[in-house]
């Protein structure tokens, strides 16, 4: 597959360009796969800016020698509920999948669990973590922060990251409810995608360096991002950044974007995760409770709205019925060159 220019791939092509990519650039074997699974999960649900176009992130954040491309993160039970992994400068990824079962373990036990994850380097989306969290029957949120490249409401210059945040809950059949979104007005890898199509973005999106608005997806990421929402999702970043960032000892977006020093690499900080047991709270009255928030899904999709992360699990359903993904050529062309 990787000399046929066809931009069709299957999930096992996917999986092997990215393997191959990864490798080559030299991330460590327990780190390709982790990643690997999170490119491969994005392109799937659709997510083009968190899907195979990561890989070019990678890449060149690999090149940079800003992430520890062999880093063994280190998992430490703290208290009963609460667990610290330091990533070691490594991807959180490999963090994440590392520390996983002493969370779940820990919120079993105490009926909330948190885990912090330090020092990791930062490039994907929540909702990957958040679904493998729901999977077990729990509730799920997670925050980081990432580079300063968000100014605050009623300011011009960057200050915030772009600050996600998700949520996950579990229920019957095959989706969860999720969602994950940038506390910013769009994801910084969504302004990439329109600077690598020569597409304007829409006003709110950002201000070039003078402060004033744009359309221009590179005047917009040489000056600021705006968040979603106004003051209130400038509220929210401010809370990510001291939640995901002092309080778990970590680095704040301006402070992360200090330590790159103009490398251009992927964020480096902390993350926090936060797992609820609903029979913790509940016992044996739990099913019933879990069926009564199925009314409120009821009722949001019986006015014909949709539940975040609908388009993206139809996506994920059309994904997996074709066997793989399409790629856009250009995009595919540029991963086969990271292979030279």
């Amino acid at each position: 597959m990787i000399n046929d220019p066809s931009p069709f791939l299957s999930f096992g092509q996917l999986e092997d360009l990215s393997r191959s990519i990864l490798r080559h650039r030299g991330l460590s074997p327990d780190h390709v796969e982790a990643v690997t699974r999170t490119i491969v999960a994005g392109e799937r649900d659709g997510c083009a800016s968190h899907g195979a176009y990561r890989l070019i992130v990678c890449a060149a954040t690999l090149a940079t020698g800003k992430v520890v491309a062999d880093a063994e993160p280190m998992a430490t039970s703290l208290t009963p509920a609460l667990t610290r992994v330091d990533a070691r400068g490594g991807y959180a990824q490999l963090a994440f999948e590392r520390g996983l079962p002493l969370l779940i373990e820990k919120t079993r036990a105490c009926g909330i669990g948190a885990m912090a994850i330090s020092n990791c380097v930062h490039f994907a989306a929540l909702w990957p973590e958040i679904e493998a969290i729901v999977a077990q029957g729990l509730v799920a949120l997670a925050c980081t922060p990432s580079h300063a490249w968000v100014a605050p409401a009623g300011g011009t210059r960057p200050l915030f990251g772009t600050n996600p945040i998700a949520f996950g809950w579990p229920r019957p059949g095959p989706w969860p409810f999720v969602f994950d979104f940038a506390t910013s007005a769009v994801a910084r890898g969504e302004i990439e995608l329109h600077r690598r199509a020569g597409k304007p973005i829409p006003e709110g999106w950002g201000v070039d360096t003078n402060g004033e608005p744009t359309t221009d997806p590179a005047a917009a990421m040489a000056g600021a991002m705006l968040t979603f929402g106004g003051h209130k999702g400038s509220a929210l970043s401010a809370m990510i950044e001291l939640i995901a960032g002092p309080l778990i000892g970590d680095m704040t977006s301006a402070e992360s974007l200090a330590a790159d020093d103009g490398a251009g690499s992927s964020p480096i900080g902390g993350e926090l995760i936060i797992a609820i047991d609903p029979a913790g709270f509940l016992g044996d009255a739990t099913a019933t409770h879990l069926q009564r928030a199925e009314a409120l899904f009821s009722g949001i999709t019986g006015q014909g709205a949709r539940l975040p992360s609908q388009r993206r699990f139809e996506a994920r359903e059309r994904s997996l019925e074709r066997g793989g993904v399409t790629l856009p050529k250009a995009l595919y062309a540029d991963l086969l060159a990271l292979l030279d």
